[in-house]
């Protein structure tokens, strides 16, 4: 694994303990579809949370936020249909996808940072 990807999976348990810290629990990690990736899936009381990790040394959070293009969401989005068409279970709940900016020195979780209708 070279490094971005050991820093990827750093941020990623990072950021699985800081939403198991408020409440959710995490259930999928690295979901893949043709299309693109999911970092973590969540469920938050009767809501499901496609999570987008992204966790950077350098880059500050206009940086960070800037990252998630329409582009990357609709990837992430499609995915997330993936997700649901192939765990029926999660179907009649409620959907939200959210991003955690991991930084040098600080942990951005930002709930609803983009939407779809799934």
């Amino acid at each position: 694994m070279d490094r971005s990807h050991q820093k990827g999976r750093e941020g990623e348990n990072v950021a699985a303990i800081i939403l198991e810290k408020a409440g959710m629990r995490v259930i999928a990690r690295n979901v893949c579809s043709d299309v693109g990736e999911i970092d973590l899936v969540a469920l938050d009381g009767e809501t499901i949370v496609f999570v987008e990790v992204k966790a950077w040394c350098k880059a500050g959070f206009e940086e960070l936020r800037y990252s998630i293009t329409k582009k990357k969401q609709r990837r992430i989005i499609e995915t997330a249909k993936y997700f649901l068409a192939s765990h029926r279970e999660y179907n009649c709940m409620a959907v939200r996808f959210d991003v955690v900016f991991i930084g040098p020195t600080t942990i951005t979780h930002l709930a609803s940072a983009f939407m779809e209708y799934v």
